[in-house]
């Protein structure tokens, strides 16, 4: 049989400065940059700086720029706000809890300025 010998995909120096870069600047533009200067696809260098523990993944925002909310969190808010369980709440559609969501918080802002 014959002995293969496995060539690493990162040199110890290829990881080394590749994490310093990324820890100066944590962007997509950052990781396009390292991908084309190490000849990497951008997917293998993510990989490789989660498994070194430094990659950031980037914030979901919806078309509008907004940060992503899920229907678990409206609900979770309603529930504190409240102070009641509604299991079944998850069920409404995300565009009933938004709205419901921002008149029991715009509610409770208003009474609270009317006591103060």
């Amino acid at each position: 049989m014959t002995d293969t010998v496995k060539v690493p995909n990162y040199t110890d120096e290829m990881v080394t400065a590749m994490v310093a870069t990324y820890e100066a600047n944590p962007t997509p533009e950052t990781v396009a940059k390292l991908a084309s200067e190490f000849s990497k696809t951008t997917r293998s260098i993510v990989a490789k700086l989660v498994r070194e523990g430094v990659y950031k993944a980037q914030q979901r925002v919806t078309k509008t720029g907004a940060p992503v909310v899920r229907k678990a969190e409206l609900v979770a808010m309603l529930q504190e706000k409240l102070g009641v369980e509604m299991p079944t709440l998850e069920k409404a559609s995300k565009a009933d809890l938004e709205v419901l969501v921002g008149s029991i918080v715009t509610g409770f802002d208003e009474v609270f300025n009317e006591v103060n």
